[in-house]
């Protein structure tokens, strides 16, 4: 595919995660994806001929990449595991706040509107909470945590409800008070 190709199919990723994002799977359109992203009817078939579910699956693989090499260079540059989340906190908490409390977690909100009915979209979502989880019991590990497995998806989970609660709150306290308990439980 040419350098043309893979832009379009970029705007078309960027643009499916932006109205997933603030819209939810059942929430976007295909028709949005095209006006959203300003490609031709054919592109998205073109490059997604397994529909609706092959671009958004494909488009929360990429948000979750993005968000993973965040967490990878927060974990390269932080003195430890409680930097590293205090780093990811701040991190989703600006993303979040930036976008006027509509971007919570790019993962989230295909993860609960899609796990229990599309077996293809639930995969994709574990594995990018895999990724993350990963990378925090890595962190863990390195430092000697004694728990760094529960340790982490703990941690995940926290850090999931705190941008739900900031989210339907419209502040970032929910977010303030759960870096507090991680530090504490770090």
């Amino acid at each position: 595919m040419g350098q043309k190709g893979e832009e379009t199919r970029g705007r078309l990723l960027d643009a499916t995660r932006d109205l997933i994002e603030t819209g939810g799977y059942f929430g976007t359109g295909l028709n949005q994806v095209i006006a959203a992203s300003g490609t031709p009817r054919g592109s998205l078939y073109f490059h997604f001929p397994g529909g609706k579910d092959q671009l958004v699956g494909e488009s929360v693989r990429r948000a979750g990449d993005e968000i993973g090499r965040s967490l990878r260079a927060l974990a390269e540059s932080s003195s430890g595991a409680r930097g590293m989340v205090a780093g990811m906190l701040a991190f989703l908490g600006d993303r979040l706040e930036g976008s006027g409390w509509r971007k919570g977690c790019p993962v989230a909100t295909v993860a609960l509107e899609t796990a229990a009915t599309s077996d293809p979209l639930q995969q994709v979502c574990a594995e990018v909470y895999g990724s993350w989880e990963a990378e925090l019991r890595r962190r863990l590990a390195a430092e000697g945590h004694p728990e760094p497995v529960d340790t982490a998806v703990t941690v995940l989970a926290l850090v999931e409800g705190a941008l739900l609660l900031a989210r339907a709150h419209r502040s970032r306290e929910p977010l303030e008070r759960v870096a507090r308990r991680i530090e504490a439980l770090l």
